[in-house]
């Protein structure tokens, strides 16, 4: 029986509350010694009696911690009496920080605690709670390294982060109304706001109407009641977009349905928004024109605070910050950017050192890796290189693997512009500077125009990297899986082999090697990114026939404007050919005139499943299966003329028929992919199945396919932990370009 030794434990060990774990374990247990962090791991030197006991207890961890490895070594330290937490120091940089985490239910009852000491304060937090990887500075953590810094302990908040007793013991963002960060309340002007209370005087003014610009954990959100949705939307010029919401919990089941899985997610230690069904389809409508509807509880005591004074129940909660660019975190530029859109801004004075949005989840799956979920440590075996992955082009964040762990950043957006750009440079550096890495190689898409291809070139030649392209599609289902399987992968558009944009493919391999061996129909893009904006112009391409040129003239296109669009589709010129499984979506909602104009990524294809959701759908057979080159293709603009002419002979204006047709679209759509997925499977020898892509968030599309696929005696295989959508990107190119080095 060992009575003494070093206890060397890797993994998510900061910030967590892993030495006030370690110390009272030890002192349950009788044990004497001490602890210490290490950059990413904890070193214990410990002797007793019941060593073995503790040994077992301290390998197990605190509730948020992740451990990797335990390593207990012989040690000849003397071991002091007593046990004590000593002063961090340099060393290993094996694992991260972990998320921002929503306040705990024993620091909201502090905060509501008449006469305690947290009454009432915004920035309430315990070692188990509160903002953690958007207030870091570098590891080891510890507060001096923090942007709480600024905020010297008062006597009070010393004596509970020093008291082995207290659940506050070493929590480095401890802090009170004396001496933590404060709120102030400012008007679109910049004056400040002379009051008492702030958060009483927001919640007022939220109460009459008006919108608040609201700092928060990792950036500032823009805020309302139900009744200013409408100014809110015309202020930001989307008008057809849906917000998500904060309601008070009690409220939740007049607005929405859920299940036990949802009711998990929303109430978890990342508290996303999750995308749920309404009660009623038709049901707040200037929040979302959907069936579905995003909802967050509150995370945060301010948002206690606000919900405690506010006379409405619920709140419009969305980012403040245009989408695809970075979240807006000082208030300097927030009231530079935003005094046209929020009447008041409400404030704090602790700086964010990494900004992070909202993470989104729909039936399990993630939408958006962001705060909560966000830095994502995922364990996996791709050699001894180092790799950077610079991600796609929309939804991006990056990825870093080393010695054996890949961590993916929060969501970075779209890096079409300079800004987001930046933001992409930044979350790497800050990265970097917490994990240590130096690269051996780059990983990136193949389109060779993306900004984030241009980052990944530069950093390459700077620092001497070997550069990895993998294509889009490829890398959604290596994030998918890296077992030999056929892949599904449907979105809206990925550069391919060939230069032409794919978005409907089947692959047959085990990643980095995947073989196209089906595919969705090639269709016209007639003006390329025109088509879709306007998907009319795709449904034409599609079907390039009298009748459609007929209902779009019915729709207001002059006989100018469709002579132009027929002699571009005749002629091929400023055309572009795509196989992609989202513009045939959009094409069908345009034909059904659901969405005629996209003004926001994905709303044709999300208001196509929202009337979809009220409608029946039926089987339309023989699935068009045809072949190209050798491969298997669906013949989508057969299942387009199936919708066009079921259309045609229904009566006009009939929304029942509209929505019978809109489910049965997306069925048989999903059935025909399965079955190019069954037969390339059959023909190849393959058991496992994987779908990835953002189509797939689409509730009916994938369940329908998961049905297909587990009929026919197959394995259905998603990856529940990453996004489907181009959130997974970064990670896939990771485990691609690692599969290919350690293939040699």
């Amino acid at each position: 029986m060992q009575r003494k030794g070093k206890i060397t434990i890797r993994g998510t060990v900061q910030g967590v509350g892993f030495r006030p774990f370690v110390y009272a374990q030890a002192r349950t247990l009788n044990i004497t010694g001490t602890v210490k962090n290490l950059g990413s791991e904890v070193e214990i030197i410990a002797g007793g009696e019941r060593f073995d006991e503790f040994l077992a207890a301290v390998s197990r961890g605190p509730p948020l911690s992740r451990i990797d490895s335990v390593r207990v070594s012989l040690t000849d330290r003397k071991i002091p009496s007593g046990f004590s937490i000593l002063p961090s120091a340099p060393g290993s940089l094996t694992g991260m920080i972990p998320p921002d985490i929503a306040l705990c239910d024993e620091c909201l009852t502090d905060i509501f605690h008449k006469g305690g000491r947290y009454e009432n304060y915004w920035a309430t937090s315990c070692v188990n709670c509160g903002p953690r990887y958007s207030i870091i500075r570098e590891l080891p953590y510890d507060r001096e390294r923090t942007s709480m810094a600024e905020f010297p302990m008062c006597p009070s908040c010393s004596a509970e982060y020093q008291d082995p007793a207290s659940r506050r013991h070493h929590a480095q963002t401890i802090a009170c109304n004396i001496c933590g960060p404060h709120l102030e309340l400012f008007d679109r002007l910049g004056h400040k706001v002379d009051c008492l209370d702030p958060v009483a005087e927001a919640a007022e003014l939220l109460d009459q109407g008006r919108i608040l610009a609201l700092r928060g954990i990792g950036g500032f959100h823009l805020a309302c009641i139900e009744e200013s949705a409408d100014t809110l939307k015309h202020r930001l010029g989307r008008i057809e977009q849906p917000f998500a919401i904060m309601a008070r919990p009690d409220h939740l089941g007049d607005i929405a349905c859920w299940s036990d899985e949802e009711r998990i997610a929303l109430t978890s230690p990342a508290h996303p928004i999750v995308v749920l069904d309404k009660r009623d389809p038709f049901s707040h409508p200037t929040i979302s024109n959907l069936h579905t509807i995003g909802v967050m509880l509150p995370y945060t005591g301010l948002h206690y605070l606000l919900f405690r004074r506010l006379r409405h129940p619920l709140l419009i909660m969305t980012s403040a910050n245009m989408p695809g660019y970075p979240m807006i975190t000082d208030i300097d530029r927030a009231m530079a950017e935003l005094n046209r859109d929020a009447d008041f801004f409400l404030t704090h004075n602790r700086t964010i050192m990494n900004r992070c949005d909202d993470s989104v989840v729909r039936r399990g799956f993630v939408i958006r890796l962001s705060r909560g979920i966000a830095p994502k440590r995922t364990a996996i075996d791709l050699g001894k290189h180092c790799i950077l992955a610079v991600g796609p082009e929309l939804n991006a964040n990056a990825t870093i693997y080393r010695d054996g762990f890949a961590v993916t950043s929060a969501h970075i957006g779209n890096v079409r512009n300079p800004a987001t750009l930046e933001y992409l440079q930044e979350t790497v550096r800050n990265m970097q500077r917490l994990l240590g890495p130096k690269f051996d190689m780059v990983a990136h898409d193949l389109h060779p125009q993306f900004l984030s291809t241009r980052f990944a070139r530069e950093i390459a030649s700077e620092q001497g990297l070997e550069l990895i392209p993998v294509q889009h599609h490829r890398a959604h289902i290596a994030a998918a899986t890296t077992e030999p399987c056929i892949g599904i992968a449907i979105d809206g558009v990925g550069y391919g082999d060939d230069g032409s944009i794919w978005g409907g493919e089947i692959f047959s391999g085990q990643a980095p090697d995947f073989t196209r061996v089906a595919q969705l129909e090639p269709v016209a893009m007639p003006g390329g990114d025109l088509a879709t904006r306007f998907p009319e112009r795709t449904l034409y391409g599609i079907l390039p026939r009298e009748e459609i040129l007929s209902l779009l003239g019915e729709r207001g296109w002059s006989d100018v404007e469709l002579g132009i669009l027929k002699k571009q589709v005749a002629s091929g010129f400023n055309v572009a050919m795509t196989s992609s499984t989202g513009r045939v979506l959009d094409a069908a909602s345009a034909l059904l005139g659901i969405c005629r104009e996209r003004t926001y990524d994905g709303e044709p294809a999300m208001k196509l499943e929202s009337a979809a959701h009220g409608g029946t759908a039926e089987v339309w057979d023989p699935l068009p299966i045809g072949v190209r080159e050798g491969r298997e293709m669906l013949v989508t603009r057969e299942l387009m003329q199936t919708a066009s002419t079921l259309m045609k002979d229904s009566p006009a204006g009939d929304i029942r028929a509209i929505r019978a047709i809109a489910a049965s679209f997306q069925f048989n759509l999903a059935r025909g992919i399965a079955r190019l997925a069954i037969n390339a499977a059959s023909r190849n020898g393959m058991k496992r199945i994987a779908l990835s892509g953002g189509v797939a968030y689409n509730q009916a599309i994938r369940e329908t396919i998961r049905a297909e696929i587990l009929a026919g005696g197959f394995e259905f295989v998603t990856n529940p932990d990453y996004p489907l959508g181009d959130g997974c990107i970064s990670y896939g190119q990771c485990v691609s370009a690692g599969m290919l080095k350690k293939r040699g």
